[in-house]
């Protein structure tokens, strides 16, 4: 098993080489980025799903109520590469990164509790974005560069305990990390100097979700499954320094005169309740369907540099997700691909973003297959196309393709020793 664990690392420390930047989206400029799904590859394969089923065998990071379930030690990582294409009705751009993903490790805890800890992306920034501004006889006056790069990662722990045959109650605890860093360069025709704003800050804040799962035999093979999860209200602290100078310039070389400010600032971003109710019905270890919903008021902004930035907010945000697996024969001894396990989902989200009072919605669809290898343990490729936002009121087009590659690594630790 350890073996295996370093060899999984060298892979995706490799995958993670090859891209500076983990995020490539002009909507990375608000806040603190983009928000990251906390799922697994075998959930976002599924649309996004998990909120309700568990696996004794599988991580799943929606609900912490499905580690109660876990009865082997798991260990799940992953890594991703992100191919998008930007519109803006005049002009098309594509790019890509790779990047890691999570990092987790799932253990039991008697025969009626489990416990997982990891580390995960939560925010990602990482976009460079050109304006010009012309007069009324179209001549180019001046022009704003806007760069940034960073994000937020959360390290986690999450228990979860039976209660009774049918019932699980889990707890999830994550402490969020990590720094972000805006740039404008702008320069007016004329004018020998540009001027440079940056803004250079550290994040930091802790959030806490609970959640409940229910299941029972509705007949001898089918079992009806329910979710509840809730994701506490938080808060994100973003504190740093906010600089202006003038620069001259001279093709890609830059040379900083006189700084006209320096000053700190910090802006506090307020989130609330978040909830998640899932349901499914399926075959154990055959098949699975199930649907999700999620739901959030608007997030707040207090104080710092965004709070005077006009051109975006916040409003209510939901999700509606389905999606399923099919496994042809798990156990069967003459077919590899019939043992495979192949998943497949929809989902469409309100992101709650709002630029120039527009909403940035987000239609995907994924599928997926985990592919066996020795024991319980399995190869996950997860694939995901889909489009946000829209070429309207300054907003662009996104098309994205998402691959995905995780490993899941199962097994029985701390056997004991016994002497025949």
């Amino acid at each position: 098993m350890i073996k295996k664990i370093i060899g999984s690392l060298i892979c995706l420390i490799s995958l993670t080489t090859f891209a500076q930047k983990n995020n490539i989206s002009p909507y990375s400029f608000f806040g603190v980025g983009d928000n990251n799904s906390i799922k697994t590859v075998e959930e976002i394969s599924m649309g996004q799903i998990g909120g309700a089923y568990s696996s004794p065998f599988q991580l799943t990071f929606t609900n912490p109520a499905s580690y109660a379930s876990l009865r082997l030690t798991t260990f799940a990582v992953a890594g991703q590469n992100k191919a998008l294409s930007i519109d803006d009705g005049t002009n098309n751009e594509s790019s890509s990164s790779a990047s890691f993903s999570y990092l987790a490790l799932g253990f039991p805890i008697g025969e009626k509790a489990g416990m997982a800890f990891g580390l995960q992306p939560n925010t990602t920034v990482g976009y460079s974005l050109l304006q010009e501004i012309r007069d009324a006889e179209n001549t180019l006056t001046q022009t704003n560069l806007f760069e940034g790069e960073g994000g937020t990662n959360r390290v986690f722990v999450g228990f979860g305990h039976k209660i009774g045959q049918n019932f699980s109650l889990g707890i999830e605890a994550a402490y969020i990390f990590g720094s972000v860093e805006n740039r404008l360069l702008n320069r007016r025709n004329e004018v020998p100097l540009g001027t440079v704003d940056t803004s250079d800050s550290d994040v930091s804040g802790s959030e806490v979700k609970v959640g409940a799962q229910y299941q029972t035999k509705v007949s001898e093979k089918l079992t009806l499954r329910a979710g509840l999860n809730l994701g506490l209200s938080n808060e994100l602290e973003n504190e740093g320094t906010r600089y202006r100078y003038s620069v001259s310039v001279l093709g890609n070389f830059e040379s900083p005169r006189d700084t006209i400010l320096n000053e700190p600032f910090k802006t506090n971003f307020k989130s609330p309740l978040k909830t998640t109710l899932s349901a499914g019905i399926g075959e154990e270890n055959k098949w699975y369907t199930g649907v999700e919903y999620e739901f959030q008021g608007a997030k707040t902004i207090e104080d710092g540099l965004s709070v005077n930035d006009r051109s975006f907010g916040f409003g209510a945000s939901n999700r509606l997700s389905f999606g399923g697996f099919y496994t042809p024969k798990y156990n069967s001894i003459t077919s590899y691909w019939q043992r495979a396990t192949y998943r497949a989902g929809i989902s469409y989200t309100k992101t709650g973003l709002l630029v120039n009072n527009t909403e940035v919605n987000d239609f995907g669809i994924s599928f997926g297959v985990a592919l066996p290898m020795k024991g319980l343990s399995s190869i996950n490729l997860g694939f995901e196309l889909g489009t946000r936002g829209e070429i309207n009121n300054g907003l662009v087009k996104e098309n994205y393709f998402n691959f995905r590659l995780g490993l899941s690594l199962s097994d029985k630790w701390f056997r004991k020793n016994r002497i025949r």
